[in-house]
């Protein structure tokens, strides 16, 4: 199964956070899936790390390559396919890293391991 991880899940998974579902966690160490992580991911992850909302062992970069290796998670490029996939969603939801989550999701039809409810109402196919 391809599964697009959400920033929060991923956050979770590599610091060990107690949060996820026992679901989430199987769905993340199940070598038979394959996993993806948005570059925007990345790139929310490197801001919140800038402006101290996040705590993550520095340089953020080594530790993120390390950790999607480690994890067997590659990263989903951001497509014009995409972007037009996000143009056609309801602006209920104004998030930008949220909104590409769900519309790659959606593009690619690919399951997204999130806890977050936005991202189902979208009719992404959201397991947690």
């Amino acid at each position: 199964m391809k599964v697009l991880v959400d920033t929060h899940a991923f956050l979770c998974a590599i610091t060990d956070d107690p949060q996820p579902s026992p679901r989430a966690r199987e769905i993340f160490i199940a070598r038979a899936n394959d996993l993806f992580l948005c570059v925007a991911s990345l790139w929310e992850i490197v801001i919140k790390v800038q402006i101290n909302r996040l705590r993550l062992p520095k340089p953020v970069i080594p530790y993120l390559r390390t950790q999607l290796a480690q994890n067997n998670i590659h990263v989903l490029p951001i497509t014009l396919d995409h972007i037009a996939q996000m143009e056609a969603l309801p602006l209920h939801h104004r998030d930008p890293f949220d909104r590409i989550l769900v519309a790659q999701s959606l593009q690619e039809d690919w399951f997204i391991l999130s806890a977050d409810p936005f991202l189902a109402a979208h009719g992404a196919k959201s397991v947690w």
